[in-house]
């Protein structure tokens, strides 16, 4: 389902800290957009480009941009077929998000998510792999830095009231 009649491709670009429902909104929305979703903390995994996992992920400028060098190929890719791809991750650094937008060089949207802090932290002590309190309050701070494209709370929001609101903004 491309909005724009298979004309042209998009980004989604969905940021914020642990816990706020990044994963779970990312991977309905990829299913009902048709939409590749691409894991930029899987990038980061992968190839070890993170220190400190459980103190909070350690991210540095480098390593964002290694991570964005690796990812955006795949993402341009599938950008190619017309098919629209959604992008998730923490994006610590704003000059993380702003070097993968100058790279896609496409039509694109940004949501950050936001839920307090206490929020982020009962939410990840009921996932499987946790990450737990301390890296959920770093996380938090590093990605409340700075807020960028549309800011939805997702507090009191189930994913689908979330999905419903980022859809009313690209449909």
């Amino acid at each position: 389902m491309c909005l724009w009649g298979g004309e042209m491709s998009y980004a989604i670009i969905i940021r914020g800290p642990l816990g706020v429902g990044k994963s779970t909104i990312s991977e309905i929305l990829a299913k009902k957009l048709k939409a590749k979703h691409f894991e930029m903390d899987k990038i980061f995994d992968e190839y070890n480009l993170a220190k400190n996992r459980k103190e909070g992920f350690d991210v540095t400028p480098k390593s964002s941009r290694k991570v964005n060098e690796l990812l955006v190929p795949k993402i341009k890719q599938v950008m190619k077929s017309k098919n629209p791809v959604i992008i998730e991750g923490n994006f610590y650094l704003k000059s993380q998000l702003n070097d993968l937008i100058k790279k896609l060089n496409s039509k694109n949207y940004i949501f950050t998510l936001k839920a307090p802090v206490e929020v982020c932290i009962d939410r990840d002590s009921k996932r499987k792999n946790t990450c737990g309190k301390d890296a959920a309050r770093v996380v938090h701070n590093k990605t409340s830095e700075f807020d960028e494209g549309i800011i939805i709370d997702t507090k009191n929001k189930t994913p689908a009231q979330t999905i419903n609101e980022i859809l009313r903004f690209i449909e």
